[in-house]
């Protein structure tokens, strides 16, 4: 059993969570994060305000993180920032949405984004990311300390390599894999390069990842939080939904609500 908050996790919450369960003595991560050894089948437990997930004990501590970037290490969807420069905001949103539910295939619904992205500088690709873009709480902390462990760590994303590469070297990504977006003569003519990274293709290059380091799927820890990254999340051995849609949740090892991401760590007992 593993118990994370971004708020804490206090001796009180901890007593509330392993009552009539049989567990060994709890031991305190941080000041976020508490695990307990079950002895026995894990009983469900909800506790406000904290994530409570269980975790195999075997292989916990992973040799390769593979996360996806926009709304999980990012707060925004880029596409999403790069519309309001656009003026396109409301219309992109809308397909972003229904694409993260899982509601309309992944490609289709990038390259009809893109599509209305046609015409904008690059310009305003550097002030949606000087502007917009920052790193959520905790992702450098657990992206280098994995590191630190000889863990290898990749940014997967839908989104674009524009961005990728900004943010992999802001958080300490080894490795970043994303779109590119076409330009002629400084502008976005509306098009993405071909094939588009999406949902199978995250996948592929989770094990693309694998390979070239000699790992398994089960030496793997993947963090999303939509259905573009369904397919890596189910596949890897510890799959995390962080902040996630429901469709994503369902389907992951670990959800994450109301934690930061060094809540990664504290799942591999770090």
């Amino acid at each position: 059993m593993v118990l994370t908050s971004a708020n804490g996790v206090s001796d009180e919450q901890v007593a509330a969570a392993l009552a009539g369960q049989a567990t060994e003595a709890p031991r305190r991560l941080s000041e976020k994060a508490v695990e307990a050894r079950m002895r026995g089948a894990p009983q469900p437990v909800v506790l406000a305000g904290v994530d409570v997930n269980f975790v195999p004990a075997e292989n916990r501590a992973k040799k390769l993180l593979v996360a996806d970037m926009d709304s999980t290490i990012i707060p925004v969807e880029c596409i999403d920032e790069l519309a309001d420069f656009a003026g396109v905001k409301a219309q992109i949103a809308e397909i972003t949405e229904i694409a993260m539910r899982g509601e309309l295939g992944f490609e289709e619904s990038l390259e009809a984004r893109v599509a209305l992205l046609k015409g904008l500088g690059e310009g305003a690709l550097a002030r949606a990311y000087e502007e917009r873009i920052s790193l959520n709480p905790g992702a450098r902390d657990m992206v280098q300390a994995m590191n630190a462990r000889g863990a290898y760590t990749a940014l997967v994303s839908g989104g674009f390599t524009y961005f990728t590469e900004k943010v992999a070297a802001d958080a300490g990504f080894q490795h970043h894999r994303a779109n590119t977006l076409n330009m002629a003569d400084g502008v976005l003519d509306g098009t993405v390069g071909k094939p588009i990274l999406g949902r199978a293709a995250k996948l592929e290059a989770m094990d693309d990842l694998c390979a070239a380091r000699g790992l398994a799927r089960a030496d793997v820890i993947a963090v999303g939080d939509g259905a573009n990254d369904l397919a890596m999340i189910e596949a890897a051995g510890l799959g995390v939904a962080y902040h996630a849609k429901p469709a994503l949740k369902a389907k992951a090892d670990a959800v994450l609500d109301h934690s930061d991401l060094t809540a990664l760590l504290a799942l591999q007992g770090i």
